[in-house]
């Protein structure tokens, strides 16, 4: 059984200007695809086959990456379950023209092993931790694993979740797209790189018209997929304005698949964006926003302790940099 070295990736980018954004650094949504690529990629290798993402942890974006910079992503699976793998994805950027590298990101997916039909299949293989220096690794790991099962109990009733409160949301959109086979990994499922793609231009369409000034990504929220998507059917991508601070903003986006024929609808995913307005002099106030109505005071408030626990991972990420 391999060690968790063993199943090491690396994946190198050359940041073009089709991947950057309008200030010209790393569109947010194609970094999360990159990460999301690396992670399948690991995961196939040792479960020869298949794999679709469950799940991803939070991701902050510590650095910008520039036009012309070298992205380094690097993938191993820490720990494998029944047809779950734990795979772990570390950041870094390189400008070649001075040769300095930085530490961009870093985050934990949980991957799925899928037979041909999309359904959970046994992965077959088993991590073996090299002595001490892997064992808390998979440990940390295990854990995660453990913690994500608790908490997507209930998976098939997220699904089912269709309907929200959206009424008395001042700052809210919908963009509906129809998936086609180039969404598509493997077979007829959708892509979950392509899926964040997707909803990171949602937020940051909805960003842009509430406060007319450029923005970046800076964060994204930890995520589940209760539901898979497949090609032909159509996706909307439901945002709303949650919270406005000094310079930043946070976007919800509510993920809806939908059967083309039977109308039949279910609840994908749900993510919670962090945009910030920066231009070519730095971090820029936004337009300031007072919640009006009973909806936007809830979300308001629910926003403001997501917002509390991403200031201190960032402060706790920035440390292990």
């Amino acid at each position: 059984m391999p060690t968790v070295r063993e199943t090491e990736l690396e994946m190198i980018q050359l940041v073009l200007p089709a991947h950057a954004n309008t200030r010209g650094t790393l569109y947010g949504g194609t970094m999360m695809n990159w990460i999301t690529t690396a992670a399948t990629m690991a995961a196939m290798k040792l479960a020869r086959g298949s794999v679709l993402l469950g799940s991803m942890d939070d991701l902050d974006f510590v650095a910008p990456v520039a036009i012309g910079d070298v992205v380094t992503l690097r993938a191993q699976v820490e720990y494998v379950g029944t047809s779950a793998l734990e795979v772990g994805v570390v950041v870094y950027s390189e400008n070649p023209r001075i040769g300095t590298r930085t530490f961009t990101t870093a985050s934990h997916l949980a991957m799925v092993a899928i037979d041909e039909s999309g359904r959970p299949r046994p992965v077959g293989a088993e991590i073996t931790p090299r002595g001490s220096q892997e064992e808390p690794i998979v440990a940390a790991a295990r854990s995660r694993k453990a913690d994500r099962e608790a908490a997507l109990a209930d998976r098939r009733e997220q699904a089912a979740r269709i309907d929200e409160e959206d009424e008395g949301i001042t700052h809210a959109m919908e963009v509906t797209r129809i998936v086609f086979p180039e969404d598509a990994v493997l077979g007829t499922m959708m892509f979950a790189g392509r899926l964040m793609m997707q909803l990171d231009e949602a937020a940051s369409i909805l960003a842009l018209r509430y406060c007319r000034c450029p923005i970046v990504t800076a964060s994204i929220d930890a995520l589940s997929f209760f539901a898979s998507i497949r090609v032909g059917e159509i996706v909307t991508h439901k945002t709303a304005l949650n919270y406005v601070g000094r310079s930043s903003m946070e976007v919800g986006v509510r993920v809806l698949a939908e059967h083309p024929l039977r109308g039949e609808r279910r609840h994908t995913c749900t993510a919670f964006l962090t945009l910030v307005h920066i231009d070519a002099e730095g971090v820029k106030p936004v337009p300031p926003y007072t919640p009006g109505t009973e909806g936007e005071r809830r979300r308001w408030a629910a926003a403001e302790q997501r917002r509390a626990r991403r200031q201190e991972r960032r402060q706790r990420l920035r440390g292990t940099a």
